[in-house]
């Protein structure tokens, strides 16, 4: 499912026109991104949580050459599935 697949599915449900639809997961999805920015976790109860991990530097090497290269400490977003959301995938 797409993004544009969501919101028409969105508006079809909830009765409302596309344009809306777009309004509120835009809202949504920039919400999550401005807490993930800042450090702070965000748990949707039966879903899952969002939140940020940290990875060291370290030194890794270039495939072709062999060479080491160095790789910065950086962030990455991390997702939990809550057990409602495992166990309804798995039915």
């Amino acid at each position: 499912m797409t993004k544009a697949d969501m919101i028409k599915e969105a508006a079809q449900i909830q009765q409302i026109t596309q344009k809306e639809a777009t309004r509120y997961l835009d809202f949504f999805l920039s919400q999550i991104t401005e807490e993930l920015k800042v450090g702070n976790d965000v748990t949707l109860h039966g879903f899952g949580k969002f939140s940020t991990k940290t990875t060291a530097a370290r030194t890794g090497r270039n495939p072709i050459t062999g060479d080491p290269v160095d790789i910065p400490a950086k962030r990455k977003v991390v997702f939990k599935p809550q057990k409602m959301l495992k166990e309804a995938v798995q039915e």
